[in-house]
């Protein structure tokens, strides 16, 4: 079984890896929550968990653009990393609930700021790799600057794909070791907060209603709904 989901693990972090390239390389928007998670929820066999978690996610950070020098926390990581642990976790301990999907969402949000010093990082060494990919095409060298070229996809893949696995893995351990020894009460207060997350989303998406159109509206009625769903489903 830990072999069966360690190989899981993997092949979420090599397609997580693949759709964190369309932060640097294409930029056609699948990198965002709102599609990135029900992607790999899809995947997962449960692309509506992967709706819900993407439509969180979209709303928590909408409000920080990335506008000039200013690196937002990364979201893209975020949502794999929730939707991939709540679903692979879901499944280990036998049923899927939004009191696992709250949980999940509360341990790995703080991936998003790691993830931002990752971003940080990779830029400071494209720079780098930009800077030597001049030196090579002043030196009419073809081959070195594609080389350059190429060696910065690469990299943010390798990067991307590491940071997955480095923090999935340990996140369904414990998840999967603390959830069925969670007390009434907690699992109580992990049902409230899975109904806390949307009010949050949704009052920073009114906040940011003048800077990008109906965008944030229409993610907060999707989200709104969605919970309706559940509350009504889960009666």
């Amino acid at each position: 079984m830990a072999a069966r989901m360690f190989i899981q693990c993997i092949m979420v972090s090599l397609l997580g890896g693949l759709i964190c390239l369309d932060r640097i390389v294409i930029q056609s928007m699948i990198a965002r929550p709102v599609i990135a998670a029900p992607l790999m929820g899809f995947f997962l066999g449960d692309p509506y968990s992967g709706l819900l978690i993407g439509a969180f996610i979209e709303l928590f950070w909408i409000d920080r653009l990335p506008i000039g020098t200013l690196i937002p926390p990364n979201d893209s990581l975020t949502a794999i990393l929730v939707t991939a642990s709540c679903i692979l976790s879901g499944r280990m301990i036998g049923h899927s609930c939004r009191e696992i999907m709250a949980f999940s969402l509360l341990i790995y949000i703080p991936c998003g700021y790691i993830g931002q010093k990752m971003e940080i990082f990779y830029i400071s060494v494209n720079e780098r790799l930009a800077k030597a990919a001049l030196s090579c095409a002043e030196k009419a060298d073809l081959n070195g600057v594609a080389s350059k070229h190429l060696l910065s996809p690469l990299l943010y893949f390798v990067l991307s794909f590491s940071f997955i696995l480095l923090f999935l893995w340990p996140g369904i351990v414990v998840t999967t070791f603390l959830f069925p020894r969670f007390s009434p009460s907690i699992l109580e207060a992990l049902n409230m907060l899975f109904f806390f997350y949307p009010l949050l989303g949704i009052a920073v998406a009114l906040n940011t209603i003048h800077l990008r159109g109906m965008i944030p509206v229409f993610c907060g009625v999707f989200l709104l709904a969605a919970i309706l769903m559940e509350l009504f489903h889960g009666l």
